[in-house]
């Protein structure tokens, strides 16, 4: 606060609004000019601009605490001097801007913004979707879906020049909520947002415990010159395997061949290096005390590994792809184990995937900000959005084209497409290592944002006390463990919590704030109404769809 600035005398919070008092300890924080006193009314002392304004204030302190402004707000509402991120589930944290600088991004840099934060390790999960949804429709929901996401993500993009009278340049689509719905819709956003944060620390938490089990099988067979062997895949030296055969009569998982005195070592090396049994929980020693932390500006630096992670991800798929081979073999009328179906039953399992995949609207405001060219905000998000449309559908439909039917059914594609492949393969090694520093680095910013969110709504600070941060981490690692223990299936961890979140977030509060607003314009019309209610039940049917399948 400038030293010039003078409180406004006799000015306390009473909800949004302020009356006067006499008490120096409530009075304003800063010195706005009484511009709407009408007659002799003196309780109109500040207009609702300040009013929100204000409010906004306290909410950042309490978001942010006095010692840590990892997440500060944009500067014309509380001065900064430190860089600003933004974060999206299963994605990456960006770093927007300096927070006194004025520069703003061209669109390209905007347009690749919006590719780095959505992309995350959804994708591993798209070739597994578009099995369970058969190879054609898959295809189609992953169009659909993006149509349908990019239009939801539009309207919370312009939720906030929907609003008279107000200036909305601060605000954020919670703020939006609170506008149109009060306290319901402000809880509803910080319930869901927690949900889909929780959501994403439980998938890594699964897929870090799978990583570390298969970098340390690769290290340990290297050492001691272990073979491993797939009966049921491909020859030479690219090789797919089923993991769990369980799922597909005709496949074998791929076994290690210990001898001589490496045997007894290679046995009690299993026993103590197991995915689901121990891995878990050696996590606990390394992830634990980092999340007890109380700024995360450290593990903030390394949120480029996302980028680099994806662009390698792309590479590994493309080399796979040529090495392997299409495998693709349409019988419409015979009903072989090599058929490929077109169509299934299991397609809400896809749908539940992207909504997570392509889920990007909590942040969009942020992002939108810093581009250069306002009047290009719609042209440069549409065009992210086919970008990560194309990322999804290359990898998702080369990894379910080159896994080989013979002998292998296409049923064995994991919901990590990592796991289809041995923990001796050299380059699926490097994927492993490299996600799994990328995911160490990721989890306690996911931790701290969850901590920032829950404790600076209860107890209005960020870290009120080592033993509240202790018990909430406790309580989230817990969830982690118990997942990655008896339910590692990230497929259907990420479509749970994608359906839950997206049926708040993407479909039914854009919807209804768009259609409340025309009602307040008398603009309002019959085809609105038939069209945002159709997308809210399609939010709610693809999150039942969940449960029936």
């Amino acid at each position: 606060m400038d030293e010039d600035s003078k409180p406004l005398l006799g000015s306390v919070p009473t909800g949004d609004y302020y009356t006067d008092s006499l008490d120096p300890k409530q009075r304003r924080p800063f010195h706005v000019e009484p511009r709407n006193i009408v007659g002799e009314d003196v309780q109109e002392r500040v207009s609702a601009e300040a009013a929100v304004l204000s409010s906004r204030v306290h909410y950042y302190s309490r978001l942010t605490g006095s010692s840590d402004r990892l997440l500060a707000p944009p500067d014309h509402v509380i001065p900064s001097h430190e860089d600003i991120y933004i974060y999206s589930p299963l994605g990456t944290a960006f770093k927007v801007q300096g927070g006194d600088s004025p520069i703003k991004n061209p669109s390209i840099v905007t347009i690749f913004a919006i590719w780095n934060t959505m992309m995350g390790t959804s994708i591993l999960s798209i070739p597994w979707g578009i099995k369970q949804a058969g190879f054609t429709l898959g295809i189609i929901i992953i169009v659909l879906m993006g149509l349908l996401t990019l239009y939801c993500c539009y309207r919370v993009l312009k939720s906030t020049k929907s609003i008279p009278y107000v200036d909305t340049s601060d605000w954020e689509f919670p703020d939006v909520c609170k506008y149109y719905f009060g306290g319901f819709g402000k809880w509803s956003s910080l319930v869901f947002s927690l949900v889909s944060l929780i959501g994403a620390m439980v998938v890594y938490w699964v897929l870090m415990s799978n990583f570390l089990f298969n970098t340390g099988k690769f290290i340990f067979n290297y050492v001691h010159n272990v073979q491993t062997s797939d009966a049921f895949g491909t020859q030479g030296t690219e090789r797919v395997i089923c993991p769990y055969p369980d799922v597909d009569p005709h496949g074998q998982s791929s076994t290690s061949l210990y001898s001589g005195s490496d045997q007894s070592t290679g046995l009690e090396f299993d026993h103590w290096w197991s995915k689901t049994n121990t891995i878990p929980f050696y996590l606990i020693l390394l992830l634990l005390p980092l999340l007890n932390f109380r700024s995360a500006s450290f593990f903030a630096r390394f949120t480029f590994l996302g980028t680099i992670s994806v662009i390698y991800l792309i590479f590994l798929v493309t080399y796979k792809a040529i090495q392997l081979g299409f495998h693709l073999e349409f019988h419409w009328f015979d009903s072989s184990m090599f058929f490929v179906p077109e169509f299934r039953t299991l397609f809400p399992q896809l749908s539940g995937v992207l909504t997570l995949a392509f889920f990007i609207h909590n942040c969009i405001i942020t992002l939108m900000k810093n581009n250069k060219h306002q009047e290009n905000n719609v042209r440069d998000l549409s065009l992210a959005y086919l970008l990560v449309g194309l990322t999804y559908l290359y990898v998702g439909v080369l990894i379910f084209a080159a896994f080989p039917s013979p002998p292998l059914s296409k049923e064995c594609i994991e919901p990590n497409f990592l796991d289809n492949f041995p923990s001796s393969d050299i380059l699926v090694f490097v994927a492993r290592t490299f996600l799994l520093f990328q995911m160490t680095t990721v989890y306690p910013l996911l931790g701290y944002l969850v901590r920032v969110q829950l404790m600076g709504q209860i107890f209005g600070n960020h870290y009120p006390g080592f033993l509240h941060v202790f018990v909430l981490n406790v309580f989230v690692v817990g969830a982690g463990v118990l997942m990655a223990r008896f339910y590692p299936n990230i497929g259907s961890i990420i479509r749970y919590s994608g359906a839950l979140c997206g049926l708040a977030l993407v479909f039914v509060l854009p919807s209804l704030i768009h259609m409340v607003s025309l009602k307040r314009r008398g603009e309002l019309r019959w085809t609105s109404t038939l069209f945002h209610g159709f997308l809210i039940l399609l939010g709610v049917a693809n999150l039942l769809g969940q449960f029936f399948m």
